[in-house]
């Protein structure tokens, strides 16, 4: 790609930009939630571009409600009966979402932020309308695997477009968005679902008495011997067809929406477009090209983008375009403070899955069956309420993060995680035979549950998407970002898979994510920085990234010809 005319600035008095100009600029702005609103533009932007975790949230709600409803297990009985095949009915969209948010990293680099976005919601499109026109299996397995690329592509760019647009103040509570639109859909799914699922009626033939399995002391639905030869006369194939076809109205949204929405500015100076990344940054702070903190943070970027070219260009010499892309995985491994972004990007996407709320989300409707609600119509209701609870719940996040920081949030998510899911577990194991006998202990355990989705939801669930897209420098974002976001669906799927086997034995589901979320406080407490406040340019310190004499000099060199101090990159 050709490169712009380059950038310059007059330099006042011919200093350039002076120490005093960066705390001036630095102190500009309201932190965290009241930031939000001093930039309405950017929070626009924000609010439509998390149409995306909406996506992955609603995609994540709807499969829970649509694995209990009759009418879909009457088209699809061995999905509905087999516990394995129902693990690999989510699970699917889980390791292609893997998949995809692998791949993405180089093409996200490539083609751009906002190009990608819209790249995906057209896969979405088509794995959508393949899961709601589905007569078959393998289309329905088809239209899963095509949805989880395009998901894994979103859950990748999104957040870093976000963050690429954001101020150093807003960052945590603007990425922090894109936990409450996957909460909203999540949300919206549930209700969706439950609402379609009495199109009909909510059983598929209420004439025809039950005779499957046993839950709870009464018999549950068996899709081969309690329909009648006609197929269901009361609950309709719309009641999980509307719900899987819906999606489809917010990606339309979203792909047409972006069309008219600005590329990333960091993005545009990596292509050289550097006139082109002023005017956007001027838009994006709805500040003049030639203010004192436009100036700034757009030089910063300059001379961080050209530091991480040059430094890149002498230790990987003519190297070709794969051998560039081999070149950035290996630059995230070549030193401790590297290696130890990625440690930190994978422990957090991991501990946000091993934690167990996705189980809860994937297989709610069981959950509160087995806890001694009924399957076809409380346990759906409740799910919904938790979809309500998972949603308010993430809020003190977009409030507190950028004010207390990521730690505090993280270790007291993660201490009550851990007592809510001990709790839970032991109440199963001892009650778990008999709920109608032991009412109390029951009700007691469904408390919990909300309880533990209260504390997962304003920690882990919105700052499992921030520290990623936060810690990784400017060259190595995008391929950075695409492995912990692999994480976390390896690690989805890997929860999707087992959980409907492990729900079989007693409260072991409950006590294996209560050791994870233990081990989750533990890393925190002893391992994870704290990078509240910083800009994109500035984490290399939190990280303990010093970079050496020779790079120094190298940077303050660079640093001097764009007029701007090296204490700009340099300090914390």
């Amino acid at each position: 790609m050709p490169q712009s005319p380059r950038v310059e600035f007059k330099k006042d008095g011919g200093n350039g930009i002076s120490v005093s100009d960066l705390v001036l600029a630095g102190s500009e702005g309201r932190v965290g939630f009241r930031g939000l609103f001093e930039n309405k533009f950017i929070l626009g932007i924000s609010l439509f571009s998390t149409l995306g975790g909406f996506l992955f949230g609603y995609d994540q709600g709807v499969v829970s409600n649509v694995l209990a409803i009759e009418s879909f297990g009457v088209k699809f009985p061995a999905i509905y009966t087999n516990a394995t095949l129902k693990g690999w009915f989510v699970s699917t969209l889980l390791l292609a979402a893997c998949l995809g948010a692998n791949v993405n990293g180089p093409v996200c680099d490539k083609i751009g932020r906002k190009v990608d976005i819209i790249c995906n919601v057209v896969i979405f499109l088509l794995g959508s309308s393949l899961q709601a026109g589905a007569m078959s299996p393998v289309y329905l397995f088809a239209g899963r695997a095509v949805a989880g690329l395009a998901i894994g592509s979103l859950t990748h760019v999104v957040p870093m477009y976000l963050a690429e647009i954001s101020s150093a103040k807003i960052r945590g509570s603007l990425v922090s968005l894109q936990q409450l639109a996957i909460t909203f859909g999540i949300l919206v799914s549930y209700w969706i679902a439950y609402g379609t699922s009495h199109i009909g009626g909510t059983r598929c033939a209420p004439d025809i008495p039950y005779t499957g399995a046993l839950l709870n002391g009464r018999p549950t639905f068996d899709p081969y011997t309690d329909v009648p030869p006609g197929g269901c006369t009361g609950q309709t194939q719309a009641s999980w067809r509307i719900p899987l076809a819906f999606q489809i109205f917010p990606a339309l949204c979203l792909g047409i929406g972006m069309l008219f929405m600005p590329y990333s500015p960091r993005w545009l100076v990596e292509q050289g477009h550097e006139e082109e990344a002023l005017e956007v940054l001027s838009r994006l702070r709805r500040k003049p090209a030639d203010n004192r903190s436009v100036r700034i943070e757009f030089l910063k970027i300059m001379a961080e983008v050209r530091f991480a070219r040059e430094v890149m260009n002498v230790a990987y010499p003519n190297a070709g375009p794969i051998r560039q892309i081999i070149n950035k995985y290996l630059a995230l491994t070549s030193s401790w403070p590297k290696s130890k972004r990625i440690i930190v990007g994978c422990l957090t996407m991991m501990f946000q899955q091993f934690m167990g709320i996705n189980a809860l989300i994937y297989y709610a409707p069981t959950i509160f069956g087995q806890l001694g609600l009924d399957p076809n119509t409380t346990s759906l209701f409740a799910t919904g309420v938790y979809g309500i609870v998972n949603m308010f719940a993430t809020l003190p996040a977009i409030v507190l993060l950028d004010s207390l920081g990521r730690r505090p949030l993280l270790i007291s998510g993660a201490a009550g995680c851990f007592t809510c899911l001990a709790i839970v577990g032991s109440l199963v194991t001892v009650y778990g035979k008999d709920w109608q006998v032991h009412t109390v202990a029951a009700r007691t355990a469904i408390v919990f549950v909300f309880v533990y989705d209260v504390n997962f939801s304003y920690s882990w669930a919105p700052i499992g998407w921030v520290i990623p897209s936060e810690i990784f420098p400017l060259h190595l974002r995008s391929t950075g970002i695409s492995i912990t976001t692999s994480t976390t669906w390896l690690s989805n799927f890997v929860v999707g898979l087992v959980t409907p086997e492990m729900l079989n034995v007693g409260g072991m589901a409950y006590f294996i994510f209560a050791g994870f979320s233990l081990a989750a406080l533990l890393s925190v407490l002893f391992f994870f920085p704290e990078t509240k406040g910083r800009t994109l340019e500035e984490t290399d310190a939190a990280f303990g990234d010093n970079v050496t004499d020779r790079e120094r000099e190298h940077m303050d060199g660079i640093c001097q010809e764009l007029g701007l101090p090296v204490q700009a990159l340099l300090n914390a």
